[in-house]
């Protein structure tokens, strides 16, 4: 007697065999350990008895496993047993390291040279969430010297998420990474790092594959270094972001970088995207790209030079590349520079002038710079609907081998004028807003074709009889971000000052703390707070120092002006 299994049946049992033989759909007995400062390694390390050190615990688990970290702080010191190694997951049994708040991370705090935090290198599927990386502040001299964040670096890695990590104040890289396929950082803040936000050496496996950032601040790279033996200068060119030559594609969506000694956003990867982000106040350029397939779109770059004068190599978009026939696209962007630094607000294809690229820019504002928009006589260029303002009229772009003056703009493309944009509030090397006010020439003036369908600040576009020109559509229902009002502060013992402000505006993001010393220290952030606090507590200060203090209310890509100025002195 024979018996007919059906050939969907058959199908299934084997797919379901195969599914479960290389562990993409497996049940694993995972497990959840815990780790306090206040544990002990001997424990089982359960809630209740939770283990101690966090590079110990890292080595204890298995795919599927969770690992938790309880609020406090955790000194890093020892290598390598100090640096959190986790093993590799797999498909469906990720390794998972997290704080157990959102709110309340729990600190990393390293010392003693150690190169990483978390060391990543070789490894696959591990999620990392909910954490504070930083330098133990609490140590002395050389000791604090802290290195990377975290690390790929060596051995490529694939299948990593980062969620929601602050990494600040380290000597070198926030995130060190040279080859991984299919990384997600994610509402992460990574500043204060002395060689940059993220970047890596250049990659031998593909460098950065299939790479998203996104919700991130890749900020004030080289605003803090403490140099190795007391020796070493900084890195050169501390970038927000700095990725070497890779296969790409890397997505950059909704990010900030801004107050880098270097350049904001520099890929050298193929197929870069950089959308809806904001770049701005950086010491060298705003965006760099050099990979075929790269775009630019619904973006606001400006400030470049970061308030320094003077003669200057920088611009605020530079595109350059040896790979023949490579196309770059420009869309919605605002872009605005400064006179005083006498430099080209943009340029393409400066150095490789007879390597043929094809760029197409739409829908574009290039406003107050001192130089031209220069694209070289390789570059086959697409000038659609661009608004163009070098202050005092005259040659506004240099293209297709010829001067355009701003008599002549509609001779470069369909739809492309000169004129003032008449932005709210212009800025540099503080921040601006650069929404267009009612008057601006940029109004109804875009092209619809390939127009994104909102723009930065997610208003709908059309909101007129036409796009307008830029990262931002004007809308009737616009509101103004007023400053906050009446800032004060309040001497607390154990070196504390409490700062409070009235809170003028209805729909902010939140708030900026910023601090000086003396009467001539230049301006750090030092904190932010959520919209619906004002108020915020600054700590383990100096005693018999002046202390300056301003604040600025804020949305994703618009800021107020400074609320007022105030002063106090500490006491022991």
């Amino acid at each position: 007697m024979s018996i007919r299994i059906p050939a969907a049946l058959l199908t299934l049992f084997f797919g379901a065999l195969m599914i479960w033989s290389d562990g993409t759909r497996s049940v694993s007995s995972s497990s959840t350990y815990f780790v306090s400062p206040h544990g002990n390694n001997n424990n089982p390390g359960t809630r209740e008895q939770p283990w101690r050190s966090p590079g110990y615990a890292s080595r204890k688990l298995k795919p599927g496993d969770t690992m938790i970290l309880l609020y406090g702080k955790y000194v890093l010191s020892r290598y390598d047993e100090d640096i959190l190694i986790p093993p590799t997951g797999r498909p469906g049994d990720w390794i998972t390291i997290r704080g157990e708040s959102k709110k309340k991370l729990p600190v990393l705090a390293g010392r003693d040279n150690l190169p990483t935090a978390i060391d990543l290198s070789g490894v696959s599927y591990v999620r990392v969430e909910n954490l504070e990386i930083t330098c133990d502040a609490s140590a002395k001299g050389g000791r604090r010297w802290f290195r990377d964040g975290i690390a790929i670096l060596d051995e490529p890695s694939s299948n990593i998420f980062l969620r929601n990590l602050y990494i600040h104040h380290l000597d070198e890289f926030g995130l060190n990474v040279q080859d991984v396929q299919n990384m997600r950082v994610l509402n992460c803040r990574i500043e204060y790092c002395g060689f940059g936000s993220a970047g890596g050496p250049a990659g031998e496996d593909g460098g950065w594959r299939n790479v998203l950032i996104r919700g991130c601040s890749l900020s004030y790279g080289g605003h803090y270094y403490q140099g190795g033996d007391g020796s070493a200068r900084p890195y050169e060119r501390p970038d927000g972001l700095g990725v070497e030559p890779s296969d790409g594609p890397v997505d950059i969506i909704r990010t900030i970088a801004e107050h880098n000694r270097g350049d904001g956003l520099d890929s050298k990867t193929a197929k870069t995207t950089i959308r809806r982000c904001v770049v701005a106040n950086n010491s060298c350029d705003g965006v760099k790209l050099w990979g075929g397939g790269s775009r630019i779109e619904n973006s606001l770059i400006y400030g470049t030079g970061d308030g320094l004068g003077g003669s200057s190599p920088w611009a605020g978009i530079v595109i350059g590349t040896s790979s023949p026939n490579a196309q770059f696209e420009i869309c919605n962007v605002t872009l605005h520079d400064n006179p005083e630094r006498r430099a080209y607000i943009l340029y393409v294809q400066y150095d490789d002038r007879d390597v043929p690229i094809t760029v197409l820019m739409r829908n574009c504002i290039a406003a107050n710079g001192y130089g031209l928009a220069c694209f070289g006589p390789s570059v086959d260029l697409t000038a659609d609907h661009n608004l163009f303002y070098r202050p005092g009229g005259g040659d506004q772009v240099e293209a297709n081998g010829r001067l355009y003056t701003a008599q002549q703009l509609d001779a470069l493309g369909s739809g492309n004028k000169y004129g003032d944009p008449a932005f709210v509030r212009p800025a540099w090397g503080e921040p601006g807003d650069y929404q267009l006010t009612r008057k601006s020439p940029a109004r109804n003036s875009g092209c619809a074709k390939g127009a994104p369908a909102i723009d930065l600040d997610f208003t709908a576009r059309p909101q007129g009889k036409g796009c307008d020109i830029g990262a931002y559509e004007w809308s009737a229902g616009r509101k103004m971000l007023n400053p906050p009002g009446k800032l004060k502060a309040m001497v607390k013992s154990d070196r504390r000052v409490l700062l409070k402000w009235q809170d003028n505006s209805s729909f902010e993001t939140g708030f900026v703390i910023e601090r000086a010393e003396g009467e001539t220290g230049g301006w750090q952030t030092i904190g932010t707070v959520k919209a619906g606090k004002r108020k915020h507590e600054d700590t383990k200060l100096t005693s018999g120092i002046n202390y300056r203090y301003r604040v600025r209310a804020l949305t994703f890509s618009r800021s107020s002006r400074y609320s007022n100025v105030v002063s106090v002195v500490v006491d022991e």
